[in-house]
């Protein structure tokens, strides 16, 4: 098989609003269009003052508590807003590039962006060894149908 989705688990996901800082939980806060990860989470630039971040299930109310002793302006819980997909194999970039303006081969390791796939707004993380793709819960259905329609020609 040479490309392969994964729904991951509830992560947890919260959008954070900074009025100024370095970092977040430890994490060096990411520059324009990246993300940052270490210490179990990742945290994404979503705008000048906004980040989200990711970690594993049911970390919602621990890092709550110490985002808002590190002095966030605001933190908002929206785990259930996005599901979670990996896409990982040879043809990973391939299948995206069927629904996807950003150009992949210009896009290295690091790079988080909010765009449209298959007229789906997304947030697409890139990594090492393939992506991740936060999309809607109330559009999981569609892109998943669509993700299955446009990795066909790849699965063996």
């Amino acid at each position: 098989m040479t490309v392969d989705a994964v729904d991951e688990p509830f992560r947890t996901q919260l959008t954070v609003r900074l009025r100024d800082g370095r970092s977040l939980l430890g994490v060096d806060l990411p520059a324009p269009c990246t993300f940052t990860s270490g210490d179990g989470v990742d945290v994404l630039w979503m705008g000048p003052d906004e980040y989200l971040v990711l970690a594993g299930p049911g970390r919602q109310a621990e890092l709550e508590a110490v985002l808002r002793d590190e002095g966030a302006a605001a933190v908002t819980d929206v785990s259930a807003q996005r599901n979670v997909v990996r896409l990982t194999g040879a043809h990973a970039a391939e299948v995206l590039a069927h629904g996807c303006s950003i150009d992949l081969e210009m896009s290295p390791p690091g790079t988080c962006v909010q765009t449209l796939l298959a007229r789906t707004g997304i947030v697409l993380m890139v990594r090492e060894d393939g992506f991740t793709i936060l999309v809607r819960q109330s559009f999981s259905d569609y892109f998943h149908a669509w993700l299955a329609d446009a990795s066909g020609e790849y699965v063996s």
